[in-house]
């Protein structure tokens, strides 16, 4: 039996494949994909180049770390699930044994591997992955909310727990991507009041339907005024990055109170900061935040559903696969938001 899958050869080329259907092997199960978001770290294979080490450059694995679908088969030694049971899955695959992989946060293993990398992912017909790494979903959760809980909401419930917000905070979010509008719609269901910061509009557009209480232009407003305006001079309570930009990352620390907290979770590879002005004198909390542990996600599924969160309008597009290339041209050219593969 075959199967089709995208591959990514590099230079910005997209194949869809003909492939064997794969067979789940002890502690493992095959599940048939409904839903399969695109990150924007998918990009980096998309150019050839990896966002993390090892051999995911190859071009030789299935990527989509964002998957959820319904199991097909259990392998050998699987008792907690059973065919036709509803799951999305844990990016990372760790050695099990671990204190990292035991705590939850499996990203941190030594032998951390990321399915769609390191391993195939979920932008096929089925895929095969570990029991341990499939996170059951509620009756009333649909596929895509599913498959965007994954990263994106789970990520930004996650950085939001360990930020401590609630409806005593006035949060300011910056990038309207789909993390950042994650996290406006997040911090609302908190409670917060919660401030938009981007310099698109139509993305400032969509934070106001999220919940945004307020939100600014970067490209046409002074964003510290803005805020301390409307602090009334007390500045933010907390505020998270999710651009990776260095301009960005220093108004958020330049942004927030005394004794304020600051997440940082777009990824950047080199910032200055002003230490003694920004961290020391205000003495602010300031932590850098990745994925979720494992464990969590009952919590961040609950969360969604009690909380009615509207994770649909997070998604711009929907493609089969067989528009695979299409759709990973326009995410690159970002003509789209959050986009997701679709099977029905």
């Amino acid at each position: 039996m075959t199967m089709q899958a995208a591959f990514f050869p590099g230079n910005k080329k997209v194949e869809i494949r003909e492939v064997e259907i794969p067979v789940p092997g002890p502690g493992e199960v095959l599940i048939k994909m409904k839903a399969s978001a695109i990150c924007r770290s998918d990009m980096s294979l998309y150019y050839g180049s990896s966002v993390f080490s090892g051999d995911s450059t190859c071009g030789c694995h299935v990527p989509g770390h964002e998957p959820a679908g319904v199991i097909e088969k259990a392998g050998e030694g699987v008792s907690q699930f059973q065919a036709g049971d509803r799951v999305a899955v844990y990016l990372a695959v760790g050695c099990g044994e671990c204190p990292s992989c035991r705590s939850g946060y499996k990203m941190f293993c030594e032998e951390f591997k990321c399915i769609g990398f390191d391993a195939h992912g979920g932008d096929a017909d089925y895929m095969v992955a570990p029991a341990e790494n499939c996170m059951r979903l509620p009756d009333e959760m649909d596929f895509i909310t599913a498959a965007v809980s994954t990263d994106a909401v789970g990520t930004l419930y996650h950085a939001q727990k360990r930020l401590s917000v609630s409806g005593r905070d006035t949060v300011v979010i910056f990038g309207m991507g789909p993390m950042g509008g994650a996290g406006v719609m997040i911090a609302k269901a908190l409670g917060a009041r919660v401030i938009a910061v981007d310099m698109i509009h139509e993305r400032l557009e969509v934070a106001k339907e999220l919940g945004a209480d307020y939100v600014i232009n970067g490209g046409e407003a002074d964003v510290l005024n803005e805020i301390a305006r409307i602090t009334h001079g007390a500045g933010a309570d907390a505020a998270i990055d999710c651009s990776g930009s260095p301009y960005a990352e220093n108004n958020a620390l330049d942004c927030v109170r005394a004794h304020g907290r600051v997440a940082f979770i777009g990824e950047s590879r080199e910032t200055t900061i002003k230490p003694s002005d920004q961290l020391i004198r205000k003495q602010i909390t300031l932590i850098g935040s990745w994925y979720f542990p494992i464990h969590e996600y009952d919590e961040i599924a609950d969360f969604i559903i009690k909380k009615e969160l509207p994770v649909e309008k997070l998604v711009t597009h929907t493609f089969k696969l067989e528009e695979a290339e299409r759709a990973f041209q326009l995410f690159d050219e970002r003509k789209t938001e959050k986009a997701v593969f679709v099977w029905e």
